[in-house]
């Protein structure tokens, strides 16, 4: 589900470009001003300052590391949970199809009797297989609801993160901590503090999250509906959008995008091990292959007619 963040990280992120004017912070007291001053921002404010203090790396190299360690402590094992309750919804489907067909032969033979129209039996067949699948969601513990927790922890956190690194990158922390982020760069991006002119990470960024969406547009378990085509597409033109946003915001903030994207879809495809899958205890479906990298090459191969 990190596929499902990307909107509103791109609203975040504009906000976050903004507001990066020389004051520092964005408008007199509005809800920027509020955000990048509240304790969730300083709390990581201060984490990154721990961590970087604990370690002895350099700045450019904490933020990287503090974006793989939240992912990995935090998101990792709520995308395995993610998974978990995918994979039941998925092995459910077989099931709510068989009830369904008996229900809607039930219903048929009742509305003879009593004599429905047609619209009043589709209302009756809907009410009722409803309520079914909402007892068998239930019964398996797997409402669909559950599985955007990993959204409602990511977004938030990612946000709060990205202001934090802002405020370090504008002075609003404190000078000390402004002047290390400007000397706290590494190659092309030596100063943390300035937006990335050669514009290598927000097009990495990018070109990462095109290809994050890419590779869970080739491999679909279930059928497609218009609205997940859609939200697909969106989530392109976000990708594409946030190359420019990430190029009018201090490096620290690119980079942390570049490196959280970056561990997100190396847990993406870590999550796609039948071995790995395993261990989290994700129910095996019918749709899950024993070679699922071979199968996620050869999915991009045939969709982008790659030459072997």
């Amino acid at each position: 589900m990190w596929r499902l963040a990307r909107a509103p990280r791109a609203a975040a992120a504009a906000a976050a470009a903004a507001g990066a004017g020389p004051g520092g912070r964005g408008g007199d007291g509005g809800w920027y001003e509020w955000a990048a001053s509240s304790e969730p921002v300083h709390w990581a404010e201060g984490g990154l300052a721990a961590l970087q203090a604990a370690t002895g790396l350099p700045w450019w190299a904490a933020i990287a590391g503090g974006a793989a360690l939240l992912r990995t402590a935090v998101t990792l094992p709520l995308a395995a949970h993610q998974g978990r309750l995918l994979a039941k919804l998925e092995n459910l489907q077989p099931e709510i199809k068989g009830l369904a067909e008996r229900l809607r032969y039930e219903v048929s033979v009742r509305g003879k009797q009593l004599g429905w129209s047609e619209k009043v039996a589709r209302f009756h067949f809907k009410k009722n297989l409803r309520r079914i699948v909402t007892e068998l969601y239930i019964r398996d513990n797997c409402h669909p609801f559950k599985a955007t927790l990993l959204v409602w922890v990511q977004i938030p956190m990612w946000v709060c993160v990205s202001l934090a690194l802002r405020n370090c990158s504008v002075g609003a922390v404190g000078s000390q901590v402004q002047e290390q982020f400007s000397s706290g760069g590494a190659l092309w991006f030596t100063d943390l503090t300035a937006p990335d002119s050669t514009w290598i990470l927000p097009v990495s960024l990018g070109l990462v999250n095109l290809l994050i969406v890419e590779i869970f547009s080739s491999q679909k378990k279930m059928q497609v509906s218009r609205f997940q085509k859609l939200v697909t597409n969106l989530f392109r033109v976000v990708s594409v959008a946030m190359i420019p946003v990430a190029a009018t915001v201090p490096s620290s903030m690119a980079l942390y995008w570049l490196s959280s994207s970056l561990v997100g879809l190396s847990h993406n495809l870590l999550l796609r091990s039948p071995a790995f899958r395993r261990l989290c205890c994700i129910p095996r479906t019918k749709s899950d292959s024993d070679t699922p990298y071979r199968d996620l090459v050869a999915a991009l191969a045939a969709k982008y007619s790659f030459k072997k």
